[in-house]
């Protein structure tokens, strides 16, 4: 009886958080559904009228979408590929013993630290400006001509500065699941004669699938909403090069000023954010309950 009164204490005591928390995100998301049917332009104030479903017809049929939301595959893609791979051998180079270590491993986590208009900053000035940048005076030194990233390859450029961000993140994550390895079962297979590429695929990584599906399913979330580093470095182009879905509904809703269509294009997000969210759950998600 005494827990009965006590759950119901605690889901009272909640109940203003959750509350609030709901009026957060459903108040913005009711107001962005409402604008959605409305042909609402910020040049043109006081004009507003319900056009129905026209800005989602719009919006899903402009050619400028459908490269939006492949660049946007591309992006998420291989961010996480990169992170992947990259955290896993970062993993194994960190746990073993050296000099220094927790230093190290404090200098290769701060990345994740620094926000990202100043990551991005740092990469488009210092690193690849194709005048003045450290990739330009590399390849000058070697008799080659400098490389204009973000006019030549704007979407990979984006892809590589995104990913030196979530790498410390997806470092620190496997480095602790590699620390809970029993390593009683590595010298066993090391005794057994097993090589190292053997004891990785058959012992390692299989510690470390888990590990991974929690890095697929926290990443894919941050990197389906990628703006800053757009903004700040191509602003999308050359063109839509380097546009993805969350850049192509800033610049309908304000810099065309055309907030029905941007509505329509944030609620299209969302939907599209969830499917994804679904298929990784059903796709990866049983990986966790093993």
């Amino acid at each position: 009886m005494a827990t009965d009164h006590s759950r119901v204490a605690a889901r009272f005591m909640i109940s203003p958080a959750v509350l609030l928390l709901l009026g957060w995100m459903i108040v913005p998301l009711s107001m962005t559904l409402y604008f959605s049917f409305l042909d609402y332009n910020l040049l043109s104030p006081g004009m507003e009228q319900w056009i129905g479903l026209m800005n989602y017809e719009f919006f899903l049929t402009d050619p400028a979408f459908f490269e939006a939301l492949f660049n946007t595959f591309l992006l998420v893609f291989g961010v996480l590929l990169i992170t992947i791979v990259g955290g896993v051998g970062l993993a194994l180079l960190l746990d073993q013993p050296m000099w220094g270590q927790g230093i190290v491993r404090i200098l290769v986590i701060a990345p994740f630290f620094v926000m990202p208009t100043v990551s991005a900053l740092v990469w488009k000035n210092m690193f690849m400006n194709p005048v003045n940048g450290l990739f330009a005076h590399a390849a000058k030194t070697l008799g080659l001509a400098p490389f204009d990233f973000f006019a030549q390859a704007p979407l990979f450029s984006i892809i590589i500065i995104v990913a030196w961000q979530w790498l410390p993140f997806a470092t620190l994550i496997l480095l602790t699941a590699l620390q809970s390895l029993d390593q009683e079962q590595l010298e066993a297979a090391k005794m057994d004669g097993a090589p190292k590429l053997s004891r990785f695929f058959y012992i390692v990584l299989p510690h470390l699938s888990r590990a991974i599906t929690v890095v697929i399913l926290i990443q894919t979330i941050f990197l389906l909403s990628i703006f800053a580093e757009i903004l700040v470095t191509t602003n999308g182009g050359p063109g839509y090069a380097s546009t993805n879905i969350t850049y192509l509904v800033y610049a309908q809703s304000l810099l065309q000023f055309d907030v029905g269509g941007g509505s329509a294009g944030g609620i299209v997000a969302v939907v599209l954010a969830n499917i994804a969210a679904i298929f990784l759950m059903r796709m990866i998600g049983k990986n966790l309950e093993a």
